[in-house]
């Protein structure tokens, strides 16, 4: 990400983070309409769900200029997705979703370069959740091991 996308995803989410529960409301509505299938990875009370969610996307934004500061932990967030019945296309499910709830909760300004900005952030941690190798591999004889750290 350029400097610019950087500023433009971080001036953006500054101007959710005040609603950010409608803001998650918006997203969930959003992400169950594309895929109602996704529907059940979830607890009925979303309330939690919509403050981790609302707090990652924080945590990123406040680290977009740097993410290798935050890999691990992202690659931590893929893996449990995983155990959590996430697969990869669901990835541009979510992310289209997020694009969408910005659309909404910025209107006029989600610009085409304000856009192009999110793109590249949610491609960004995408990638990283999607690169995270799993804790336990099998093995030859078909023993689960856990590698060496």
């Amino acid at each position: 990400m350029t400097p610019m996308q950087q500023a433009r995803v971080q001036a953006s989410f500054a101007k959710v983070a005040p609603i950010a529960d409608v803001a998650a409301r918006l997203f969930y509505d959003d992400l169950f309409e594309r895929d109602p299938k996704l529907r059940p990875l979830f607890k009925e009370d979303m309330t939690e769900q919509r403050q981790k969610l609302m707090a990652m996307l924080g945590v990123a934004v406040a680290n977009v200029g740097d993410l290798s500061k935050i890999a691990a932990a992202v690659q931590a967030l893929g893996r449990r997705h995983v155990g959590y019945g996430v697969k990869p296309e669901d990835y541009g499910t979510v992310g289209a979703a997020l694009l969408a709830t910005l659309q909404k909760g910025l209107g006029d300004d989600f610009t085409p370069e304000t856009r192009e900005a999110w793109e590249c952030c949610i491609a960004q941690i995408a990638t990283e959740m999607l690169s995270a190798p799993p804790l336990q591999e099998e093995t030859q004889e078909g023993a689960r091991s856990i590698p060496a750290q």
